[in-house]
């Protein structure tokens, strides 16, 4: 379980068997062939409507939040908590798993440049791995599980569709565990944890779980990579 402390939590990893471990846990992510399957189609995008916001839950947030800021379309990404009934949850609170929010990442992005179902791809195939139940890696608990916040009813049914999508065509080894429920307040998160991957990418939790979530976006979506 991720202690609280981040430079604990960056001090401490349990050894090369959790190191094996965390590894397997991304690469049954990273490695399963979501990105073929062809999406449902999405809605043409508006451009009179600007940009729009998308949000997701995948485990700990600070590789979440890497994987969407080097998606081309995407604006701006805040890392943060929703879900639950904490009102301005703390990052000690939500890591406690007490207060029902997850660790979440609101993406800001252009859809005449990327869609919403093209970040369903990435979000499903790279940022995190579906098919864990209320944990991602070495990361326990129901503030770090998988979930789709939707704004509106297009979004739902994108989402439902995509999932649907997937599970026809058998391209993981477990039933995608991921909720889809619709968005409440999104809290951001502190400071400190904003561009967290950018600001230490040397950080042993970073180098084992998170830098290869972004290699994999690169290597899957070269034409939604931005560096």
């Amino acid at each position: 379980m991720r202690v609280i402390s981040t430079t604990m939590k960056s001090l401490i990893i349990a050894g090369l068997a959790a190191a094996v471990a965390c590894t397997v846990a991304t690469s049954s992510a990273t490695n399963a062939n979501v990105a073929s399957v062809t999406p449902p189609v999405s809605a043409p995008a508006d451009p009179a409507k600007g940009t729009q916001t998308a949000v997701f839950s995948g485990g700990c947030f600070w590789g979440v939040e890497a994987v969407f800021e080097h998606v081309k379309g995407v604006v701006d990404v805040r890392s943060g908590y929703t879900g639950g009934d904490v009102k301005n949850p703390s990052y000690e609170q939500v890591s406690g798993g007490n207060t029902g929010n997850a660790e979440s990442v609101l993406v800001t992005f252009d859809p005449t440049k990327v869609t919403y179902v093209q970040l369903l791809g990435v979000f499903f195939s790279v940022a995190h791995d579906p098919t864990e139940l209320n944990y991602q890696g070495p990361d326990h608990g129901t503030q770090y599980r998988s979930a789709i916040w939707y704004a509106n009813d297009e979004q739902k049914k994108a989402a439902l569709d995509y999932i649907d999508a997937i599970t026809k065509a058998k391209v993981l080894d477990k039933p995608i565990v991921t909720e889809v429920s619709p968005l409440g307040k999104f809290f951001e998160a502190e400071a400190y944890h904003q561009d967290y991957l950018k600001n230490h990418p040397d950080e042993p939790y970073i180098v084992i779980n998170d830098q290869p979530k972004l290699k994999a976006l690169k290597e899957k979506f070269p034409n939604l990579w931005k560096e």
